[in-house]
């Protein structure tokens, strides 16, 4: 029994009820005063200390759970310092099941929402149990009348999962992050559950979780693709939202957060007491042993408790007013720059602690070597524009243990002014949303895109040059989880997202993409071949660019979604791995691989610095070249009167592998190969004449995407060239090694 809440006049006034006697017996708990440092549940030998922080709350209450989840103890934590209630209870071990209750004010029109009738996840919960159950009285209000200010008196806990106290003992052995640096890096994003679940390589019982991740098949895969790096999708434990229970489906992206200290629970193998955690840090010391990065995919702009109708499971009833933006002179309502209902108060020197204190977490205790910042442009709004100059961004920069972690950008929100694309300060690097957008329209063969593809294809000197920053700010990419697959990208002209049971009215509409001919799968060979092609084209367009590529998981087999561009709540066959590949998708898997594997081997392919227009001597002595020219099929370079111009769909660029201006780490000049892309997005052929090589007497053909059976077929080429139809060729001037 909880104590009852009575509200009047804007009052809240608190009633002890008496505790059952089960209550009281629990271990015969004592309490001692504890410490307020650090916030969560902290493991001593002789107990447990719970520290968390309240502003205005007046009383906080720590409940503890059997393994049934019935309520066994309610202990009053007696102690505050500086705002957090705190206290240490004795012989409270690992695997207990915990949570809070907060008094306070029930004020919604003030911004307080203070209701001990409902539990609380521990914001600083290392590990979270159980699932919420929308029919158990989870809001905080009165659900029947749909009135926000009228508080509900029932009892949440049935409903809410519980925090667990953890044993944050694991034995790292040798574990070494990999440290590659970012401009040799390949991303691969991927979805833990996604990517294993039908693997009939794993066993049964690890399939989707963090153990099939980390599978001796699963890093074969990895290894033999030649990523550096995953990208997972969100790993934060998180909740399914309710209108999706009510229709049958599920959060599968994870963009729902419960929980920043704790790993998802259903990715787990080892049940969901912690032993999630020890999981979690077993797929990362298999990972890093065989060269890969994990970076994480963090949603630290919203939390899943909605808006001011939504429910009540942790930070909401810990100190709605601390962690939420609310609306300037109404602050019963939020402020919502991510479309969820609910923006985290990044200003507020407490949630920025909060979310400071979980990034060095994950890379201290979880050895993590990266994050990827689901809608940045949130977390950097001061008041109300966003700000390159905020606390958030100058908190993370003096912080020593991000020094050396991987910081990605997505560099919008939906709120007014939130596109930021080349906009975020020096150290950070960002998915370049421009890139995406410019690759696909110019393969699409829209008019007046060769210019824009240029600079992408570049490094998008554009976006980064004039701020501090290097190439390798740009994070390419052509597909992500949001969005079109590969395939279906060049499969599909309009969105087909009716099982998400939305009319079809979610997901972008504006897509970029071209079906070839016919929507949807198709027997036609012609077509099939050109969508084959054009997959290649995009390929081998992201792998050659200059910058960091981001390869999302499964376009190397030409994974299909069936038109849907907005799977984050399809948990099925729609979005899972499929591993019994014909020909055609293990041809794709194969020119991937070779595809990242030349791009890794030549750092012409990823420099570290901006191309500048430096001229060097050619070896006869007497031409003077550049470390880049762009040449019109003519063989003549590209004068200023083409870039704009709507008809012109094709082009060469020549990279100089003599140019790169870095010195190895004996410090000696490193030198390339020179290369020579030739593109050609028009329908027809076009014969290229070249530029005589840079080195030796004759280019080398080293890859061709209009040739489906033998792409990477190295050949001596004459002094012109015919370039297939939508399609690209990459030749060298040096002899290939065979």
């Amino acid at each position: 029994m909880v104590d009852k809440v009575v509200v009047s006049g804007g009052q809240m006034t608190v009633l002890e009820a008496p505790q059952k006697e089960e209550s009281r017996s629990h271990l015969n708990p004592t309490l001692l005063p504890g410490r307020p440092y650090p916030l969560g549940a902290a493991v001593h030998k002789n107990g447990t200390n719970f520290a968390i922080f309240s502003q205005d709350a007046t009383r906080v209450e720590l409940c503890l759970f059997n393994s049934d989840g019935e309520q066994t103890a309610c202990i009053a934590l007696r102690e505050r310092t500086a705002y957090v209630w705190h206290g240490l209870v004795l012989d409270i071990k690992p695997g207990q099941l915990y949570g809070y209750r907060i008094h306070g004010l029930w004020e919604p029109d003030h911004g307080h929402r203070f209701n001990p009738n409902k539990l609380l996840v521990d914001p600083y919960a290392k590990a979270i149990s159980g699932d919420v159950d929308w029919k158990a009285p989870i809001f905080p209000y009165d659900l029947a009348s749909g009135d926000d200010c009228k508080i509900d008196e029932q009892d949440s806990a049935a409903g809410v999962p519980k925090s667990v106290v953890i044993d944050n003992k694991f034995d790292w052995g040798d574990d070494s992050p990999p440290e590659t640096p970012l401009a040799d890096s390949v991303i691969y994003e991927v979805h833990v559950k996604g990517f294993s679940v039908r693997n009939p390589m794993v066993p049964e019982k690890l399939r989707g979780t963090y153990a099939g991740l980390a599978h001796e098949s699963s890093i074969n895969y990895f290894k033999k693709l030649g990523i550096t790096a995953v990208e997972l999708l969100p790993v934060h434990h998180f909740i399914d939202e309710g209108h999706l229970v009510d229709k049958g489906l599920s959060d599968y992206w994870g963009y729902n957060t419960l929980g920043y200290f704790a790993p998802m629970s259903r990715y787990s193998s080892s049940g969901d007491r912690g032993g999630q955690v020890r999981e979690f840090k077993e797929m990362v010391k298999a990972l890093h042993a065989a060269g890969i990065e994990v970076i994480l995919d963090v949603v630290y702009n919203h939390t899943c408790e909605g808006n001011h109708m939504g429910p009540m499971l942790s930070w909401k009833g810990v100190c709605n007013a601390t962690y939420y933006r609310t609306v300037e002179g109404d602050p019963r309502h939020y402020m919502d720059y991510t479309g969820t209902g609910n923006t985290l108060n990044v200003r507020n020197p407490q949630v920025l602690k909060m979310l400071m204190d979980s990034l060095r977490y994950w890379v201290t205790e979880m050895h993590v070597d990266g994050f990827r910042f689901d809608l940045a442009a949130t977390l950097a709004r001061e008041l109300h524009d966003v700000s390159r100059l905020s606390s958030f961004f100058d908190t993370i920069h003096q912080d020593p243990t991000l020094a050396d972690v991987k910081l990605i950008a997505e560099p919008w929100d939906v709120g007014d002014g939130g596109y930021q694309v080349g906009q975020f300060p020096v150290l950070w690097a960002e998915w370049n949303g421009i890139y995406r957008d410019t690759i696909r329209r110019f393969w699409k063969g829209d008019a007046g895109q060769l210019s824009d593809f240029a600079n992408r294809l570049t490094g998008s000197s554009d976006l980064y040059q004039f701020d501090g920053r290097k190439p390798y700010a740009s994070i390419n990419f052509i597909t992500a989880h949001d969005g079109f697959t590969l395939c279906d990208l060049v499969s599909y002209n309009e969105k087909h997202n009716e099982a998400n049971h939305d009319d079809n009215k979610d997901g972008a509409n504006d897509n970029e993409s071209w079906n070839m001919g016919t929507e949807g799968p198709t027997d036609d060979p012609q077509i099939n071949t050109l969508r084959e092609r054009q997959i290649r084209n995009f390929l081998a367009t992201l792998m050659l660019s200059q910058g960091v590529p981001m390869l999302a998981g499964g376009d190397e087999v030409a994974r299909s979604q069936r038109g849907n561009n907005n799977c984050y709540c399809q948990d099925n066959e729609l979005t899972w791995f499929d591993w019994d590949l014909d020909d055609s998708r293990k041809r794709l898997r194969d020119f991937t691989s070779q595809l990242i594997q030349f791009r890794l081997s030549h750092p012409n392919l990823h420099r570290r610095k901006f191309f500048q227009d430096r001229q060097i001597r050619r070896k006869d002595g007497n031409t003077v070249i550049q470390d880049i020219a762009w040449y019109n099929p003519d063989g003549n370079q590209v004068g200023d009167e083409v870039w704009n111009a709507g008809w012109n769909r094709s082009i060469g660029l020549l990279l100089n592998g003599q140019t790169l201006q870095v010195t190895n780490e004996e410090g000696k000049p490193v030198i390339d190969d020179s290369f020579l892309i030739l593109v050609n997005a028009s329908h027809e052929g076009v014969e290229f004449t070249l530029p005589p090589p840079l080195v030796g007497s004759n280019w080398y053909q080293v890859i061709d995407t209009e040739n489906i059976d033998e792409p990477f077929a190295k050949v001596v080429v004459d002094a012109k060239v015919i370039v297939g139809g939508r399609s690209l060729k990459l030749l060298s001037d040096e002899t290939p090694q065979s």
